[in-house]
């Protein structure tokens, strides 16, 4: 939080101060908030005739009362939500001939309430019901969430692309699934990966969003 000095106050203000952020180009307001004192009531009394006085019955005093006012950008605090969120993580991929080697993962760390996409659901491939299975569950998921369907590419090629989305759950139907009506549910930052029933999805995501 940055003070204003006097110099720089509204002549009606007592005090001054800015909310700031320190993005990748430098410090940022996000938003101000301002002591006006007891102007803006006073003036409306002045020019409506109304008194705009608050009675104290503890000190039976009677006064105007100041207004604080503050003022938040929509456009700056999502961008400071963007660049706290972002991150490029170097993961070690162990390959088939026994070497080591790493990729960039680029994930959105949003809260899954700020998220735009709450899950995506996937079909492991696209065969033997899998597919329809996944579209069913896309279509109940809906009533309650904006989720994304994706059966394009290799899952873990998917698991990047929500990674790089901020979405904060992948739910893939596979084999297993057809057998005993379970899914599979990744959770993008972690990574970490759960078993559960289709019917305890919904209350899985809606008690990891109000988190």
């Amino acid at each position: 939080m940055k003070f204003l000095s006097p110099d720089k106050l509204a002549h009606y203000a007592k005090a001054a101060a800015d909310i700031e952020y320190e993005f990748p180009f430098g410090w940022g307001e996000i938003e101000g908030i301002h002591n006006r004192t007891d102007f803006d009531l006073k003036r409306h009394t002045e020019f409506s005739g109304k008194k705009m006085e608050y009675y104290d019955d503890q000190t039976k005093e009677r006064f105007i009362p100041y207004v604080i006012e503050t003022s938040a950008g929509a456009s700056r605090s999502f961008m400071a939500f963007l660049v706290d969120a972002y991150e490029e993580q170097e993961l070690k991929k162990e390959n088939s001939d026994g070497t080591t080697s790493s990729e960039t993962r680029v994930v959105l760390h949003l809260h899954p309430a700020l998220a735009p996409i709450k899950a995506a659901i996937f079909p492991l491939v696209n065969r033997d019901g899998m597919p329809e299975l996944a579209h069913k569950i896309t279509a109940d998921l809906r009533k309650n969430f904006n989720v994304f369907y994706d059966e394009s590419g290799a899952v873990g090629r998917r698991y990047r692309r929500q990674d790089e989305n901020g979405t904060p759950f992948c739910i893939t139907v596979d084999t297993e699934s057809l057998e005993n009506n379970t899914v599979t549910i990744r959770e993008r930052d972690s990574m970490e990966q759960i078993r559960i029933s289709i019917d305890q999805i919904r209350a899985y995501l809606l008690d990891k969003i109000m988190l």
